[in-house]
């Protein structure tokens, strides 16, 4: 039952995985065109439309999936991106980088395929991060009373200041939704600015120690194993399982006189 329950969520996943890319982009086409358009009437009812079926979609991915796993306490903890992508719709079109993580002349050793792909999809998701912000600030902003925030170029800028924690402050929300995307961005910003910094130290780290091993301190069990094989090098040979007492010099022949005639 186990397996088959494993089976039933992996095929679910992989079919679903093109339709909800398609729909992700459906969602940020439409977001965009209510917010920069400042659609009213019929344009506005067809976009809003769009965003709450493919956001529903979307949410109903993600708990079709977790009915169908066995644990799903285990599942949830293994798949939080997949709840980041349920609430950010948008945030799946990451995956379409997936061809950047596999750049022509890099080592494919493990840390530095998985270095190359955090670094991807970290700018990646800092980009739809910036962008989806200001869509959500403006939209919040525009008509608001006393809001400075009223054109897209002046949202891209302030969700840039942000998402780095500069904070000039020539621009700030004034509503209470303008102000609680404010705080999902600078959160967001943190965590992911963390995630790039950590990926480019530890790339760093690398070359520095490249070509120098030899100043490298040895583990323990590195001295361990070369102390084993050392040992093994310097004990004698055994014959029948144990080695047997040392013997002298064979007896001559003649009755062991070294004397002529003797």
């Amino acid at each position: 039952m186990r397996h088959d329950s494993a089976v039933d969520e992996h095929t679910w996943h992989k079919r679903t995985q093109t339709p909800l890319i398609i729909a992700s982009l459906a969602y940020l086409v439409a977001y965009s065109w209510r917010v920069i358009g400042d659609l009213q009437g019929p344009g506005w009812t067809i976009a809003t439309v769009v965003v709450l079926v493919t956001w529903a979609m979307f949410i109903a991915d993600y708990l079709v999936r977790l009915s169908l796993a066995e644990n799903k306490r285990v599942w949830f903890r293994r798949h939080l991106p997949a709840l980041a992508f349920a609430l950010v719709p948008v945030l799946r079109l990451v995956r379409l980088l997936r061809f950047l993580t596999h750049i022509p002349g890099m080592k494919t050793t493990a840390g530095g395929v998985l270095r190359t792909q955090i670094l991807v999809y970290g700018v990646g998701a800092s980009l739809i991060l910036i962008y989806i912000a200001s869509l959500a600030v403006l939209e919040a902003e525009r008509h608001a009373p006393g809001a400075n925030i009223t054109t897209f170029d002046i949202a891209i800028w302030w969700s840039c200041v942000t998402v780095t924690t500069t904070g000039y402050g020539d621009y700030t929300p004034v509503t209470g939704a303008g102000r609680w995307v404010g705080v999902g961005l600078m959160f967001g910003g943190v965590a992911l600015a963390g995630v790039i910094t950590a990926t480019l130290a530890s790339w760093v780290l690398e070359r520095a120690a490249r070509d120098h091993d030899d100043e490298e301190p040895a583990t323990r069990a590195q001295l361990r194993a070369l102390i084993e094989r050392i040992d093994a090098l310097t004990s004698p040979p055994t014959q029948g399982g144990a080695p047997g007492p040392e013997r002298g010099p064979e007896p001559r022949g003649d009755g062991g006189d070294d004397r002529p005639g003797g």
